[in-house]
């Protein structure tokens, strides 16, 4: 396998799991080879993975010689709690570490409630659905929490976001927390649950990035629903900008729109013209009964010709902003998911595209749809917690307090 990738000696266990987990390396001899550790000293960091009990080891069928033993991360060890909350409603499910959903729930919920009663709410589904689950409670290792509006990673908190009102800079992490003890008890290190936050898009993005586009290095996923927002996969890493605040292009002005109020208070936004909810709008200054993004999806769905024709037109104008955002960063694939993601909206997408991005921008360029659906934003939000619980650094902490 070459020279080996680290300084002899010095792979730790956690760094020893990301190659495991990474299907890098799955035998002793290949640990060996990409760390340049001993063989001893390559034991001594799997016992530790295996009395933390995150591995699981197979024996490969001998074609001849003596059988190889694999050695890979074992994703049923703990599960962990996905929330993708939307404006008018909320799905949770529980997923083991490799993404599998093992129980889900779908539920009517109004963001614009306030970030106490929404979650609580949330908290008191819990328990049902890890029983559900049939999984333990103790098990649950952390909770992802998906939302719709810009998220300072760091801090966890939704920053000044539109469709959210009494939500920015809410201690989201400490108050979840703080309800999953109510409702649940400890988490699985006996600590307040782990609780991490991300915008909607950017989960998304991560889940169809990891599960269909791995080879490619710079992935946008724009997601239309009731608002529009985009996230973007960079070398195989969520770009979130400074605080958070990268993709949120539904909150670009188009030029000609001076008319058309935003939620965040400006006037022309992408989001006030292109949106679910703009869609719903103008259907029912139509005399189409329309309320939210959803009920457009629907009538969507039905074919009907007014819903069509604004979808396409809808595409058409996110699509005067979306050649920007792939002249600036040369994607090899461009997503559309969410409510207003089909054939119509894509359409004009395609027309606005081609008609103005310099050809070159556009020759590798692949426009899709999403591939996950309506579970991207869970598996999304699981996905982050279990980069995060189990990246190399974090992973040797907690084996650190797992020790005798």
């Amino acid at each position: 396998m070459g020279e080996p990738l680290m300084t002899p000696n010095q792979a730790s266990a956690g760094e020893l799991l990301q190659l495991i987990r990474s299907g890098r390396a799955n035998t002793r001899t290949d640990l060996q080879s990409v760390t340049g550790l001993s063989r001893s000293t390559v034991g001594q960091r799997l016992d530790l993975l295996n009395r933390a009990g995150w591995l699981r080891h197979t024996t490969n069928t001998s074609t001849g010689g003596r059988p190889s033993h694999r050695i890979d991360f074992d994703p049923a060890h703990a599960s962990v709690i996905a929330v993708d909350l939307e404006t008018r409603h909320a799905r949770l499910a529980v997923l083991d570490l490799a993404g599998t959903i093992l129980a889900e729930h779908t539920g009517p919920l109004r963001i614009t409630d306030g970030p106490d009663q929404v979650l609580d709410q949330l908290a008191a589904g819990f328990p049902d659905l890890i029983a559900a689950a049939g999984v333990d409670a103790t098990h649950i290792c952390g909770i992802g929490l998906s939302v719709p509006g810009p998220v300072d990673f760091e801090t966890g908190r939704v920053v000044e976001p539109p469709s959210m009102p009494g939500w920015d800079q809410y201690p989201l992490r400490e108050r979840l927390q703080t309800a999953y003890a109510d409702h649940v008890g400890p988490s699985m290190d006996d600590g307040p649950v782990p609780v991490f936050v991300d915008n909607d898009a950017n989960l998304m993005a991560l889940a169809e990035h990891q599960a269909n586009h791995r080879d490619c290095s710079a992935f946008v996923l724009v997601k239309v629903s009731t608002g529009i927002g985009a996230g973007v996969v960079v070398g195989n890493q969520v770009y979130r900008g400074i605080d958070g605040g990268a993709g949120d292009i539904g909150h670009i002005r188009l030029h000609d729109r001076p008319d058309a109020l935003c939620m965040c208070g400006s006037h022309g936004c992408l989001a006030a013209v292109a949106s679910g909810r703009a869609l719903a709008k103008e259907l029912s200054r139509l005399g189409v009964e329309t309320a939210s993004g959803s009920d457009v999806r629907r009538l969507l769905a039905e074919g009907h010709p007014d819903a069509i024709r604004l979808a396409r037109d809808a595409g058409r104008r996110a699509g005067e902003v979306l050649v920007t955002v792939v002249t600036l960063l040369n994607p090899g694939v461009l997503m559309l998911a969410g409510d207003l993601s089909g054939v119509p909206f894509m359409t004009g997408v395609r027309e606005l595209l081609y008609q103005r991005a310099m050809p070159r921008t556009t020759a590798n360029l692949q426009i899709v749809t999403s591939r996950l659906g309506d579970h991207a934003g869970l598996i999304g939000a699981a996905t982050m917690v279990v980069e995060f619980l189990y990246s190399a650094a974090r992973a040797d902490a907690r084996l650190n307090r797992l020790a005798p």
